[in-house]
């Protein structure tokens, strides 16, 4: 369901409302349309932990970059909260030609982790990751459950490799050294995540 409102008191007592509930902290702002966002489900949150506790065991600890659980992304730098998106994950490696700003990051991160919930715009997303040079970017889809990875050309982000339960093959990560596959599971599939130069593996 959409919802315009032209009250805009309305709209300021909402946004209020939802700041201090801390209800807004995965909303976005799409070229200065406000993006008001559900919190993800237990599923969606535990993905989005396991997935930074294994990057940041593999980048932070080492000193290799940052992983962050939802950031502010923007292509911009004045005025940047009127164009932003929060990736459910993103990784800042030293090298990276992203600029954090504190409260944003300016530029694409090195890498990206979108978990696809029920009617969000996760793929409508691709095209503003691009633009910023957002280097590669894996979407999780959960239903069906599939891996997407896609990498920058230098022009866009384009579909690289996909993996599901049922292809059950390495994907890999050029940007992170990283690989990762689907594998049946008890309560849902899990995805294994290989680090290519320790040969180390985690379940996600």
């Amino acid at each position: 369901m959409t919802m315009v409102a032209h009250d805009i008191m309305a709209e300021e007592r909402l946004r209020a409302e939802r700041a201090a509930s801390g209800a807004d902290r995965h909303d976005e702002v799409w070229e200065s349309i406000h993006m008001m966002a559900p919190m993800p489900n237990h599923e969606h949150q535990l993905l989005v932990g396991r997935f930074t506790r294994v990057l940041g065991e593999i980048f932070f600890d080492s000193e290799a970059g940052d992983v962050v659980p939802g950031v502010n992304v923007s292509d911009r730098v004045a005025g940047w909260e009127s164009n932003f998106r929060v990736p459910d994950v993103a990784v800042f490696l030293k090298t990276t030609r992203a600029v954090n700003h504190d409260q944003f990051w300016s530029g694409g991160p090195d890498f990206v982790i979108e978990i696809v919930s029920p009617h969000d715009q996760t793929r409508e997303k691709l095209g503003f990751y691009g633009a910023i040079g957002t280097r590669e970017l894996l979407v999780v889809d959960r239903d069906p459950w599939r891996l997407e990875l896609y990498r920058h050309d230098g022009d866009a982000l384009r579909l690289a490799a996909t993996g599901s339960v049922r292809e059950q093959h390495w994907i890999e990560s050029r940007v992170l050294g990283v690989q990762m596959r689907m594998q049946d599971g008890a309560d849902r599939p899990g995805i294994d995540v290989c680090h290519v130069a320790s040969g180390k593996r985690w379940r996600v």
